[in-house]
């Protein structure tokens, strides 16, 4: 299943790319701005005198290919979540290592002294 939302997502980035171009390809309404900027007449020469209708349609069979795809790879990964084993959701049990024993206190010379020395009648 990760596979094909993997490939759905590849396509979503390509429609995403070639919808921005389209948007950007058309003309303004007052015959400026953007679109004649990055190559609004080039569309034009291209398609003919029927440019804004190819655009028009363009765009609009772009963006319902993009919301379609989005909601499929929505749906794709709510089943991936709700369908996966709870084995690969844990974290790996990591041993932890058995701790040192505790060391001695080394004996002071203070100590050492109070220990060993005799006691008085």
């Amino acid at each position: 299943m990760s596979i094909i939302l993997g490939i759905l997502t590849f396509v979503l980035i390509i429609v995403s790319l070639f919808l921005i171009l389209v948007v950007l390809m058309q003309r303004a309404k007052s015959d400026g701005g953007m679109g004649s900027a990055i190559g609004g007449g080039m569309a034009e020469s291209a398609f003919g005198g029927e440019t804004n209708n190819v655009l028009s349609k363009a765009t609009i069979n772009a963006a319902i290919a993009f919301f379609v795809l989005s909601f499929v790879l929505y749906l794709g990964n709510v089943y991936e979540r709700s369908h996966a084993s709870t084995t690969t959701i844990a974290l790996p049990n990591i041993p932890v290592p058995a701790a040192a024993p505790a060391a001695t206190q080394p004996t002071t010379a203070a100590t050492a002294t109070t220990a060993t020395a005799p006691k008085t009648p």
